[in-house]
């Protein structure tokens, strides 16, 4: 029998919202032991946020909260109260990793700090993953999505030329952040390995997601170019865009397209029927398309306009043009691809009878990975945790809980 990667590591999981629990996230998928802790006084932000079971708002029934922390075991605390933060103290004890994603300065005011906790545990490995990074003039800047988009330069850029910046969906250095963080998590578990050192991580999420503009950073310092939006363009590839073809039952469908080369440009006008674009000697090269591409477009989204959107697909793909569905988020658990790698993920649920996450996003061959149970409801695994993790006898657990403590 195979072990999992991470069989045998333990995961204390301080965080909130996304970035953070989808870093213990991944951690549990390959066989961490994972306990997040929160309280259901202060609930945890995406247990409020959509979509819902159902669509009733309620804490338990968050799709978003559910995905991120799906695989990890529950535990409600106050942290405010010294025994709370004594139960946090004990499970550090415990840990090999401590990941947190509260505003910079927090953990300190309740000694829980990475210089307090190591004191005691020089082997530990915590990760704080927040907008800004832990110190400088924007570090306690609040942590919304759009903010860390902005900073990044994500929001200048998305969006068409003539017209306000649009920005990106959702909290979208909240998604990029965690990729990062989890490739220097595990290298400081692999140098604690070897020299039994512990490590302290500083994720900036503003940072993360400027990793993921360094092209146009590069640019700038080459030749001074500020990049810009330019709506579906692409600064080299004409025509490149997104088109609108026939609706279906009143539902708006568009089909995204490519072309890299003088032969996929032939080949899609050959498929339009235009071999008089196909032939033109000025069209031949990624300069000429992009002088043309305000009449090229045209032709384009006048073929697609009159033509079922799967078709387009189809026939655009099968004469080697890059060319698909803009999918919509109806279209997605049916996508053929992802249901082939069994990305979506069926789990029981003590709430919802059963609930959908997604999988782990990358395979091992040997260890695949896989979310193995639903996300905790709020003090689920209080007991287990108490007891089978921390070895607290029954008195104890009834002094935590009769005070308030866990909750």
């Amino acid at each position: 029998m195979t072990t999992d990667a991470l069989s045998g590591l333990k995961v204390l999981d301080l965080s909130w919202v996304v970035a953070g629990p989808l870093i213990g996230r991944t951690l549990a998928d390959f066989g961490a032991t994972v306990v997040r802790v929160e309280s259901s006084v202060r609930v945890e932000t995406a247990r409020l946020m959509q979509p819902f079971h159902g669509g009733v708002q309620d804490k338990e029934g968050s799709a978003l909260f559910g995905n991120c922390n799906a695989g990890k075991l529950g535990l409600t605390l106050d942290l405010k109260s010294e025994q709370g933060q004594e139960v946090v103290r004990d499970l550090v004890a415990w840990a090999d990793v401590v990941v947190e994603s509260f505003s910079p300065g927090q953990l300190r005011k309740w000694g829980l700090d990475y210089e307090t906790l190591s004191a005691d545990k020089p082997d530990l490995v915590m990760l704080s993953t927040s907008i800004a990074g832990q110190r400088g003039p924007w570090s306690t800047l609040a942590g919304f999505g759009n903010v860390g988009s902005s900073l990044s330069g994500f929001q200048h850029l998305v969006g068409y030329e003539d017209r306000l910046p649009m920005g990106t969906f959702g909290p979208y250095t909240d998604y990029v952040g965690p990729r990062l963080a989890l490739v220097t998590l595990l290298a400081a578990l692999e140098n604690r390995r070897r020299t039994g050192e512990g490590a302290y991580i500083d994720v900036s999420q503003v940072e993360a997601g400027v990793f993921f503009l360094s092209p146009q950073v590069a640019q700038f310092g080459y030749d001074g170019t500020i990049a810009e939006r330019h709506g579906n363009r692409d600064p080299r590839f004409a025509p490149h865009g997104v088109f609108a073809c026939l609706p279906v039952d009143g539902k708006e469908r568009f089909v995204a397209v490519a072309v890299r080369s003088h032969q996929e440009w032939r080949a899609l006008a050959r498929a339009m029927g235009r071999p008089d674009l196909a032939d033109r000697a000025d069209l031949a090269t990624d300069e000429g398309r992009r002088a043309a591409q305000d009449e090229l477009e045209a032709a384009v989204a006048d073929w697609t306009a009159g033509r079922d959107a799967t078709d387009v697909e189809r026939t655009l793909q099968s004469v080697g043009v890059p060319a698909h569905l803009a999918v919509t988020s109806d279209d997605y658990p049916d996508d053929d691809q992802l249901a082939h790698r069994h990305h979506l993920v069926e789990l029981p649920h003590p709430r919802h009878g059963t609930t959908w996450v997604e999988g782990p996003r990358s395979a091992l061959s040997e260890t695949p990975g896989r979310p193995r149970s639903a996300a905790p409801t709020l003090g689920q695994h209080n007991e287990e945790v108490l007891t089978e993790i921390l070895g607290y006898d029954a008195e104890r657990v009834a002094v935590l809980t009769e005070g308030g403590i866990l909750r």
